[in-house]
């Protein structure tokens, strides 16, 4: 248990600036394969865009409540395979818990699935693709210095998701709904990065899903309609693929991720959500491959190329200013 808790702050420590120069040498490997963390829970996000689009006649509040109670379940099993203790949260990261868990999952939840109502799942996938350009933006505020190059980068992969997905069409409603989303899907990880030093990616998961339910389960209660109905095979197979792969799965390997590289370079993997709620709706026939989508995902590959790039040569330049 106390081996978990030491790995888990020990991941988290690059995240802040002065830090990364005290990587050992083989902190390259660890790198890498937090990149493929990232990316992969991106795709997995991603592509649940048209499962979210399965639950728009479902209750929305009461289905999301239900999705993150078995996320919830399923992490906590995670926790207790791998002996990780429960810790207390303090005060503190309880409030920040509870204010990650009302944005990054409440809200996020909730406003996808709302703005298929009145918007295309494209439209939706390509106004929350800017999440690169606001987390590198929001982290340069942060730490008082602008990173020209990772700012690029996410406006390369934002320009990239726009061209893929397209204009798309929605009503005025619809595109306030997505915006909406995007601001929560910022908030899911700018809110996560001070617990994951101390808390480690499975305890945040889980704790953050366990956070949404009373919330879900209130605001269904006053919502008109139902609080949850007998879902048909298509809902119930959308709610079981959120809560297990996108939830529980999706959300470790994120958090995992994002513990090691920071918020603006993992942001910039945002850029394969809605590549990958292309090619999600492409496999299921829901829409037709063009030119501008298959540019567009040429050049969100461009741009993560661009920022990963700078940052593998980040380290050796540090470390050679430290030891001259």
């Amino acid at each position: 248990m106390t081996r978990s808790s030491t790995a888990s702050v020990d991941v988290d420590r690059p995240t802040s600036p002065g830090s990364r120069q005290a990587r050992p040498p083989g902190a390259t490997d660890g790198t890498i394969a937090a990149y493929g963390l990232c990316a992969v829970a991106m795709v997995l996000v991603g592509a649940s865009f048209t499962a979210s689009a399965a639950l728009a006649d479902y209750p929305v509040f009461g289905g999301q409540a239900a999705r993150y109670a078995v996320a919830a379940l399923c992490l906590f099993a995670v926790m207790r395979w791998r002996r990780v203790s429960f810790v207390l949260p303090s005060p503190r990261q309880a409030a920040r818990l509870a204010a990650l868990a009302a944005t990054g999952l409440t809200g996020f939840s909730a406003f996808v699935v709302l703005a298929t109502r009145h918007a295309e799942p494209s439209l939706v996938g390509a106004v929350v693709g800017a999440t690169p350009v606001v987390l590198a933006a929001t982290q340069a505020v942060r730490e008082r210095r602008l990173a020209p190059r990772t700012l690029a980068a996410a406006a390369v992969v934002t320009a990239g998701v726009v061209l893929a997905e397209g204009v798309g069409s929605a009503d005025p409603l619809g595109l306030l709904l997505a915006v909406g989303a995007l601001a929560c899907e910022a908030a899911f990880s700018l809110l996560a990065v001070p617990l994951l030093p101390t808390l480690g990616a499975l305890r945040v998961s889980a704790y953050a899903c366990a956070a949404a339910v009373p919330q879900l389960l209130l605001l269904g209660l006053l919502a008109p309609g139902p609080l949850l109905a007998v879902p048909d095979g298509g809902e119930l197979a959308a709610l079981a693929y959120l809560s297990v792969v996108v939830t529980a799965v999706a959300f470790l390997l994120w958090y995992t991720g994002l513990a090691r590289v920071g918020a603006a370079r993992a942001g910039l993997f945002a850029g394969l959500m809605p590549v990958a709620a292309l090619v999600a709706s492409l496999a299921l026939g829901v829409e037709t491959p063009t030119a501008h989508g298959v540019a567009g995902a040429l050049v969100v590959a461009a741009g993560l190329a661009l920022g990963l790039s700078s940052s593998r040569r980040a380290p050796r330049r540090r470390r050679t200013r430290v030891t001259a």
